[in-house]
């Protein structure tokens, strides 16, 4: 459970599943006041944008997954993420979820920030991260994944952003900050 424990007076599991954990929350607000909390409980994620800067190109190019996303009713532009296992460090997770989803493994990681990804109703946070030093290898997609891979120039991945093509807020948030990291190392 992150932040806001002290302020929990009551609770009670009312949905528990594979991916989330619903609770009905009594809480303390702020002012004093009491009242109840709908709170979706997630182990939390890694997300990661690979950045393959090969020799002769000018910029990094992104790999980016386009998957199936049946709460979005389409595909949605992404970079790779998954949910912690139990015990799982974030890096770690950054790594396997890569490796799976692209097949790329990263010689060199480095972390980037963390997002609570809507703090108005789960305590969700994820993990970012940018991997430079690329390999190419397998990918090990499961049944349930629907991804297409894409290289893509970075320049061209912001400009998805800027014109509405990447909507989804974790890969909005990596890329942008992978951009500013990018931008800082090569100075």
């Amino acid at each position: 459970m992150t932040g806001g424990s002290e302020d929990r007076l009551s609770g009670e599991r009312v949905y528990h599943g594979r991916v989330i954990d619903v609770d009905l929350d009594r809480v303390r607000f702020p002012d004093g006041s009491v009242g109840e909390l709908e709170i979706i409980r997630h182990p939390g994620a890694a997300a990661v944008v690979p950045l393959d800067t090969r020799e002769g190109t000018s910029q990094p190019i992104v790999t980016l997954v386009h998957q199936y996303r049946y709460a979005a009713g389409r595909f949605i532009w992404e970079i790779p993420a998954g949910k912690l296992d139990p015990g799982e460090a974030p890096e770690v997770c950054a790594r396997r979820e890569l490796e799976e989803e692209t097949g790329l493994r990263a010689g060199r990681i480095e972390a980037l920030s963390k997002i609570y990804t809507t703090p108005g109703f789960t305590d969700e946070v994820i993990h970012l991260y940018v991997a430079l030093e690329l390999e190419k290898g397998p990918t090990r997609h499961e049944a349930n994944e629907f991804i297409e891979l894409h290289e893509l120039p970075l320049a061209r991945v912001r400009t998805m952003i800027e014109q509405g093509e990447i909507v989804d807020g974790k890969t909005i948030c990596g890329i942008l900050l992978a951009d500013r990291w990018w931008n800082g190392q090569s100075q």
